[in-house]
């Protein structure tokens, strides 16, 4: 028994669904779940923090259909996601799941986190006393000094790199690693046997879904969603208080008090309406799928499939039967 999950767990590959949001890549990843016997992994960085629920589209237990899912509400919003923390939790997971005889299944659109996940891909350590002498030796002597002698230690970043923050980071590595920055640099090789189905369709329809889906967050309550999380300090979380919609919602949110109060006129701010939040959050909604699609397109070992195909099930399945049979 104990060979037949070791070997379960050596041939099972990992299913990653990928692709732009909206393109329903969580209830494909459910499918493949229940037809295969499967558990979903969470690659949204967003649906890590708990209660951001409604602007993110976080799956709910009845759409989950009874197949287990792991990574979603596992962070408070004023923590900071880790891409190197996500990878050795997804790795984990994989390994527990095969172990288990079942299929991980990895879904979400946040296309560095699914890379770390899959690919051969190492994070250089750290050390804050580097990062701060570096910090200060270019307040005083000018960044132009740093980025002479990154390039005499690594030219390959020195000609990629040119904003302070990450000439200090390559350089940090330098002294940490005794190793340059570009040696880090993550090559397309899965670290374990996996298989990508990327999600597309045409664009119009697509933004065309992008804008109900936005117009049924707000219906759903997306305003009182981030009162009750400003409250838990989201305008003060790095991370948390730049997701889209929720920057733009705490926007109409400070606008309507603002009216309320009578300060807007008296200091003459622009309102900011519940249908300009709705607006502005359908159009940085569909830039973000475009860089999405960007993204994952770059990869050719996606394997892409129409999100509106009748037959999406079928086709994802004959694609991971043909690419890894299990006989």
């Amino acid at each position: 028994m104990t060979s037949q999950l070791n070997n379960l767990e050596k041939t099972l590959p990992i299913i990653a669904i990928v692709g732009a949001t909206g393109t329903g890549k969580s209830a494909l990843a459910i499918a493949l779940a229940r037809e295969l016997g499967g558990e979903c992994i969470n690659a949204d960085s967003m649906q890590f923090y708990r209660g951001m629920n409604i602007g993110t589209a976080k799956i709910t237990a009845e759409e989950m259909q009874g197949v287990p899912h792991h990574l979603l509400d596992i962070m408070d919003i004023h923590e900071e996601a880790s891409v190197a923390q996500f990878q050795a939790q997804a790795r984990e997971l994989f390994a527990q799941i095969r172990a288990r005889g079942k299929y991980p299944i990895l879904v979400g659109g946040s296309g560095l986190y699914v890379r770390a996940a899959l690919d051969v891909l190492e994070f250089p350590g750290t050390d804050p006393a580097v990062r701060a002498r570096l910090e200060a030796e270019a307040a005083q002597r000018g960044i132009g000094a740093l980025h002479e002698r990154l390039a005499a230690v690594d030219p390959e970043s020195a000609a990629r790199v040119n904003d302070e923050r990450r000439i200090i980071r390559a350089l940090e590595v330098w002294e940490v690693e005794g190793r340059p920055f570009s040696a880090f640099m993550p090559v397309r090789e899965y670290v374990s046997p996996a298989v990508q189905i990327g999600l597309d369709m045409d664009r119009a329809a697509l933004h065309e879904r992008l804008h109900a889906r936005v117009v049924a967050m707000a219906d759903a309550g997306l305003l009182e969603e981030v009162h009750q999380l400003e409250a838990q300090g989201l305008r003060q979380a790095k991370t948390a208080s730049r997701a889209i919609g929720y920057r733009e919602f705490l926007k109409a949110l400070e606008s309507a008090r603002s009216q309320l109060s009578g300060l807007a006129a008296s200091e003459g701010l622009e309102e900011y309406t519940l249908e300009q939040a709705i607006e502005d959050t359908t159009i940085a909604t569909r830039q973000f799928a475009r860089r999405q699609i960007t993204w994952f397109r770059a990869d050719p070992r996606v394997h892409w499939l129409d999100a509106t195909d009748p037959n999406l099930l079928p086709e994802a399945m004959r694609i991971i039967e043909e690419d890894y049979p299990q006989g």
